[in-house]
């Protein structure tokens, strides 16, 4: 008896604490149920291979950086899947500004660290200077209208900025210190507050081809050429103090004209890997959560007659036990929301799917036990006896039909993407947890209540609606 009260303790507070966590974490929902941005990505040749289309496995390893890129935006349940030979489709639920998304994820984003080349000083100088002048001609011509009436003279300072680009490019040379060489980059701001930089980390080989760089040139005057997909970011001098060891620590900061925003891409693209291939964006739209409004309207009414018809089924065919089948059920739904709420599961139509499939099963295990005990019932045994029998006798069943579900959303996780995760994350959790309420919650009550009232005990009609009175041998036992 004791052992049933502190059981009864345990899932109190369990409930307690579920309702707390529901209250205080919010529910979170994917691009079906609350919106978001999609688009779809075009990948091209290079430039170097025009004629060259990408391969199959050239797609997917673009399709891999985009999702090590989206991962970064802090995201749960993103869709990143290939469309037809060379497009990839992508959901980013929650993202109310698709340019934003687009922005980030189209860069190629190749990093490369590379030294300047002696005796080029003096031309560095003078081909940056022409750099920014290019630059800022550019950004006052496609300022508001003027953009609109000076088309051709556009053209002509974007094609010479480029050309102002490969010229600086050719006065440094490559160290094989790349993007691929870092394990973190993080926006922070500068020393002065006023403007933004990006922190970065090198991994072990990356941290010692860095100390060797910042060595090589410290103190002489050249630069270290920051470039990404080919264009200077910044170009900082090593001072002389760090001509013994360069700088070590595998740890440095890319400068330039940064604001939040363009630090935390420049962040996100280098963190994300370089793509292979170019990449341009053919559709680009932001999907509304009206859909999904009359989807969490509909799902949450059909949830709700079912629920309540299953109810009702228990508690008229299986009487009493079906009663405490109800409080178990309802105990297993605060506990699995809870869960879905503390892992941040992101809630789609599939993942309702496999949450109202986890309620089946936690009804199917109450229907094995219940089944069990009145056969034992059936067969002269006393309430109690009947009881424990009838959850030993159905565990093996319960627990067959439960592991053999987790393997297929162990598998679905493991190989599927995207929505299937989703059904798969929450058909597991509420296996596991349909298993706990089914065995200790279900099993509890009905202890409980044998235990604690004699008058019960003497009518197991509430326990098998078949058996009008009780057996000889079980009033024996009863009354003694």
């Amino acid at each position: 008896m004791q052992k049933q009260r502190a059981y009864i303790i345990l899932i109190l507070a369990l409930v307690a604490a579920a309702i707390a966590i529901l209250l205080t974490i919010p529910p979170q929902l994917g691009l079906d149920l609350r919106g978001g941005a999609q688009l779809t990505i075009q990948v091209n040749p290079t430039k170097e291979n025009p004629d060259v289309k990408p391969t199959i496995k050239d797609v997917e390893a673009v399709q891999k950086v985009l999702e090590n890129r989206i991962n970064e935006f802090g995201v749960s349940e993103t869709t990143v899947q290939t469309i037809g030979e060379n497009k990839i489709l992508i959901q980013i639920p929650g993202e109310s500004q698709p340019e934003e998304a687009e922005r980030r994820l189209k860069g190629t984003a190749k990093l490369e660290f590379k030294q300047q080349k002696q005796g080029t000083e003096g031309e560095f100088i003078a081909e940056n200077q022409v750099k920014q002048q290019k630059a800022s001609a550019l950004a006052i011509l496609t300022q508001g209208d003027l953009a609109k009436a000076n088309q051709e003279k556009i053209a002509e300072v974007k094609q010479s900025l480029e050309e102002s680009h490969k010229a600086i490019a050719s006065l440094f040379e490559s160290v094989g210190l790349t993007g691929t060489d870092l394990t973190d980059a993080r926006p922070q701001p500068d020393a002065t507050g006023n403007r933004w930089e990006v922190a970065i980390n090198f991994n072990d080989a990356g941290g010692k081809k860095f100390a060797e760089l910042t060595k090589n040139l410290a103190g002489t005057g050249r630069s270290i050429g920051i470039f990404l997909d080919d264009d200077l970011l910044s170009a900082p001098v090593v001072g002389p103090e760090f001509a013994d060891t360069g700088i070590a620590g595998g740890r440095a900061v890319i400068t330039g004209n940064f604001d939040l925003e363009s630090a935390k891409d420049l962040g996100i693209q280098i963190k994300g890997g370089s793509l292979p291939f170019p990449v341009s964006v053919v559709e680009n739209r932001t999907v509304g959560a009206t859909l999904g409004q009359d989807s969490i309207r509909q799902s949450i009414i059909a949830g709700s007659v079912g629920l309540f018809l299953v109810l009702i089924f228990m508690v008229a065919y299986y009487r009493l036990p079906g009663a405490i089948a109800d409080v178990a059920l309802i105990v297993y739904g605060l506990l699995t929301m809870a869960c879905y709420a503390l892992i941040g599961v992101t809630l789609t139509l599939p993942g309702i799917a496999g949450f109202i499939l986890s309620i089946g099963m936690a009804v199917d295990a109450n229907v094995l036990i219940f089944e069990r005990t009145r056969e034992e019932i059936q067969a002269g045994k006393t309430l109690y006896k009947s009881i424990e029998s009838g959850f030993f006798r159905a565990f093996s069943s319960i627990l067959d039909s439960n592991v053999t579900t987790a393997i297929a959303c162990l598998a679905l996780l493991w190989l599927g993407s995207g929505l299937v995760k989703g059904f798969a994350l929450t058909l597991l959790i509420g296996v596991v947890v349909s298993m706990f309420t089914a065995i200790t919650c279900s099993r509890t009550l009905m202890l409980l209540v044998v235990l604690s009232n004699k008058k019960i005990r003497q009518k197991p009609e509430l326990f098998c609606p078949n058996i009008n009175s009780v057996p000889s041998n079980q009033s024996s036992v009863i009354n003694s």
